[in-house]
């Protein structure tokens, strides 16, 4: 029962969001609304005016090649239509050559499966059987309906990429910059939470844990946000709306954006692992000292900070002066770190690797903001 209210709940929020103001929900009703009306309007046509024996299929057609993108909706709906036309034919031929349904669905469905992961059908291929399937199950087979079935298909898919294409054409642009930003945000607070912690003297391994499977789910955010950044370009691809947005479609600021935080999601969860192994074991010579451990916090705090700065600085267009200081703090604070590393000379060779891997994740990050700033 508290799984279906949570359903419910989620669902009204969803409404809410889509009735409030542009965003990801809004979208998504947009285009159920355009695939049912392409379905509506394809049946109108075919169905009720011109009583075409086979109009069944053009609806069915219109309603799925209403995609995402209009170029995805032109792709599939010819793939589509390739796929339905040569999975009929197959049938058909075959058909009316040997008569017996029961042999010719033996003979053709391999075939037509076989067709249907064909490449250049792509995901679209599995139509051929479904084509083939139509002739042998709905009636006697002849020249005439599968030539209906055919054209139906073609008027279809003909009315769902019209309508995609000339009604709102989708455009994903805004998902494209929240999903920058989110995995940016997450960055940063991981950063701010591991620093929070060493500086306080919090080595639970559980919680150095905690930080370690966030950063490891960081990872799959960057993942979202670069195939965000191949929707929003893929919309743009055939779109009308494109010379009337007023968004930038996303350029190189977006394409670095997304480097720089693929690397910093990796030493970032380098970092953790670190943290977590040091904080699992017994031993706790294998700890860096509380000096080091606040030196290391103040360089993850500016670290954070200059993750949030360049987001800042490429989506918002505005002056990397600030930005260029606090990578000149994480100089100065790196300096720092290897100091203290040459001049404490630990003698647990634990110790050492604890320090070194420390240090070595904290100047690959570094770097890496520092090539990204420039």
């Amino acid at each position: 029962m508290q799984v279906v209210r949570r359903n419910v709940r989620a669902a009204g929020q969803a409404v809410k969001r889509a009735w409030d103001g542009p965003g990801r929900e809004r979208d998504l009703a947009m285009q159920a609304v355009k695939a049912a009306l392409a379905a509506w309007i394809a049946w109108a046509v075919a169905g009720w005016w011109l009583k075409e024996p086979m109009a069944f299929v053009a609806p069915w057609v219109a309603i799925v090649v209403v995609e995402s993108t209009v170029y995805r909706s032109i792709a599939h709906g010819l793939q589509q239509f390739a796929a339905i036309a040569a999975g009929t034919v197959m049938a058909t031929a075959v058909s009316l050559l040997l008569h017996d349904t029961m042999l010719v669905m033996a003979l053709v469905l391999p075939a037509a499966v076989l067709l249907g992961h064909w490449q250049r059908l792509g995901s679209q291929g599995v139509y051929a059987a479904t084509g083939a399937l139509f002739v042998l199950t709905d009636g006697p087979v002849g020249v005439a309906t599968s030539t209906a079935r055919i054209t139906e298909s073609l008027f279809g898919a003909g009315v769902g990429i019209a309508l995609n294409a000339l009604v709102r054409p989708p455009m994903y642009l805004r998902d494209t910059r929240a999903a920058l930003e989110d995995a940016t945000h997450e960055a940063h607070d991981i950063l701010e939470a591991v620093a929070g912690g060493l500086a306080d003297g919090r080595w639970d391994a559980h919680e150095a844990g905690t930080w370690h499977e966030r950063a490891l789910r960081l990872q799959r955010l960057v993942d979202q946000a670069r195939a965000a950044i191949g929707h929003s370009r893929e919309s743009l691809r055939i779109n009308l709306r494109r010379r009337t947005s007023a968004t930038s479609p996303p350029g190189k600021d977006y394409d670095d954006a997304v480097h720089a935080l693929e690397y910093a999601a990796v030493h970032i969860a380098g970092v953790t692992r670190t943290v977590w192994e040091a904080a699992a074991d017994d031993r706790a010579a294998r700890r860096p000292d509380s000096a080091l451990a606040r030196r290391y916090a103040e360089f993850l705090r500016q670290t954070a900070r200059a993750l949030r700065l360049y987001s800042q600085t490429r989506f918002s267009h505005r002056s990397d002066q600030e930005l260029r200081q606090a990578v000149q703090e994480l100089h100065r604070t790196l300096d720092a770190l290897r100091h203290h590393l040459t001049h404490s000379r630990p003698a647990d060779p634990d110790e050492v690797a604890t320090y070194g891997t420390l240090l070595t994740q904290a100047h690959r990050l570094a770097g890496r903001l520092v090539t990204s700033e420039s």
